[in-house]
């Protein structure tokens, strides 16, 4: 089963429960599939798009809690952080950061990377590689790391 029609099913399953706060978050994630969907112009979309829009959904949750907590909101935050575990459940288990030096260091050892002006190069493998599961900004840390050493 994809990750579409893991979310529908999920959805099915949170109107029958009446879980309307996690129906809400449910309902945001098929929205901005279909939506992704229509701006591709295919009918189905690829499992590393879908984890892709999760990720970003999940980080705007988490900046709009804190955000909300400054502003003493806290059922504005509840509602966000209620909705970032929901979207949480369905992202892959993220990786160590031992675990994205090992990759980076492995696709630089392929690539034969020497210096900064392969970064591109080795940002391209490791995002591609990574995806979902590691945080592009910590990627590109850990790659400026190994490469300028």
């Amino acid at each position: 089963m994809n990750l579409t029609e893991r979310i529908n099913n999920d959805i099915k399953e949170a109107m029958k429960a009446r879980e309307q706060k996690r129906l809400a978050a449910l309902r945001d994630i098929k929205s901005k599939f279909l939506l992704e969907q229509t701006k591709g112009g295919n009918a189905e979309m690829d499992e590393g798009t879908g984890l892709k829009i999760l990720d970003k959904l999940y980080k705007q949750r988490i900046e709009a809690a804190e955000l909300y907590k400054g502003q003493n909101r806290d059922d504005l935050y509840q509602e966000e952080m209620d909705q970032a575990e929901v979207i949480k459940a369905y992202l892959p288990q993220a990786l160590s950061e031992d675990e994205v030096r090992n990759i980076v260091a492995s696709i630089i050892s392929d690539t034969g990377a020497s210096g900064m002006a392969d970064m591109g190069k080795v940002m391209g493998l490791a995002s591609q590689k990574m995806a979902g599961r590691a945080d592009g900004k910590f990627i590109s840390q850990i790659v400026k790391e190994i490469l300028t050493a």
